[in-house]
């Protein structure tokens, strides 16, 4: 692959994964420890991902639990799971604190499936971006050192990469939303 197209790929890549991470923080009914990844605690004055201050295990298919590291940390780890958009109250027996996954509804269900999808097209939007990014540098290109039938190779190398990544995101898309759906 031409060095010029490989940094375009990467950056498609970039948007791929970046959905990808994204849809794991997305709960499906089950209990997954990665809707807790972008929460942070108030360590010492210090913003920290749960991940840094306790242990956290999924002891049965519907509850995440929490151990804090340090007693005094239960406090500040339920305040700011309270504060996130996951929807859950923590409950705590004073070492370890417990979040229970209520069943998802059928509208819970298609909301989130309509979220799924406006973050999958979204990724489609940003790759397509890069696409039309990567066309105009080679246009620039045009003006000095290459050839019309280079750029036009340039621009079709481009294009293929650009369906391979739209057929990806259709895919976790897909993928996604049946997870979702899934009773």
């Amino acid at each position: 692959m031409d060095a010029r197209v490989k940094t375009y790929d990467d950056k498609m890549q970039k948007a791929l994964d970046f959905l990808l991470s994204d849809y794991q923080t997305i709960r499906a009914g089950r209990a997954n420890p990665h809707v807790l990844d972008k929460l942070r605690v108030d360590y010492y004055g210090t913003p920290t991902p749960i991940q840094q201050v306790g242990n956290i295990t999924v002891p049965e298919a519907r509850m995440i639990q929490i151990a804090p590291w340090e007693k005094s940390l239960i406090k500040a780890i339920e305040k700011a799971i309270m504060a996130s958009d996951i929807g859950i109250t923590p409950s705590n027996d004073g070492s370890v604190i417990r979040l229970m996954f209520p069943e998802l509804t059928e509208e819970r269900r298609k909301e989130l499936v309509k979220d799924i999808k406006k973050k999958g097209e979204d990724c489609k939007v940003a790759v397509r971006n890069i696409r039309r990014d990567a066309n105009d540098a080679f246009k620039k290109l045009a003006k000095t050192e290459v050839s019309e039938d280079e750029i036009k190779d340039l621009e079709d190398a481009v294009q293929k990469l650009t369906d391979k990544y739209i057929k990806d995101v259709d895919k976790a898309i897909e993928e996604k939303s049946k997870e979702v759906l899934t009773v």
